[in-house]
């Protein structure tokens, strides 16, 4: 699978100390110092109510709920981003190669990516809860 491009710059951009006093040090960790959630511990994993997930850092619409899928990983998975809400570069820490996805608007981490995922695309987006909201569809 290769990496797209990340932009150097996005539309939202922001000062280090304007991140840190917005987002809980958790969100701080996981979208600007590209941390990761342990396996088990995103409470978003079992979400399934109508909605959209939205980026924590800037409120971007990112995954709809209709492309989550149970992976089994520990993780909120899902198989296909909104169109253009997500960039994706090569991470190559923890002495392995491995495609990182980003959200497009404030370039946070939000995971990985993964061509072990269901059809229609064969992705797994492995996404850290810490990165993300969900905008519950109202009835």
């Amino acid at each position: 699978m290769a990496a797209t491009k990340q932009a150097e710059h996005f539309p939202v951009e922001k000062t280090d100390e304007q991140w840190r006093a917005e987002l809980t040090p958790e969100q701080y960790r996981v979208l600007r110092k590209h941390g990761t959630e342990r396996a088990g511990t995103s409470p978003l994993d079992r979400e399934k109510r109508p909605g959209t997930f939205v980026c924590a850092g800037c409120g971007e619409p990112l995954f709809d709920m209709g492309t989550k899928f149970d992976s089994g990983t520990g993780w909120p998975s899902f198989y296909q981003p909104l169109e253009g809400a997500v960039g994706t570069t090569s991470d190559r820490s923890f002495f392995m190669t491995r495609t990182e996805a980003n959200c497009a608007t404030c370039g946070g981490h939000l995971g990985h990516v993964f061509d072990d995922g269901p059809n229609p695309t064969g992705l797994r987006y492995c996404i850290n809860s810490a990165s993300l909201d969900l905008e519950k569809k109202s009835k």
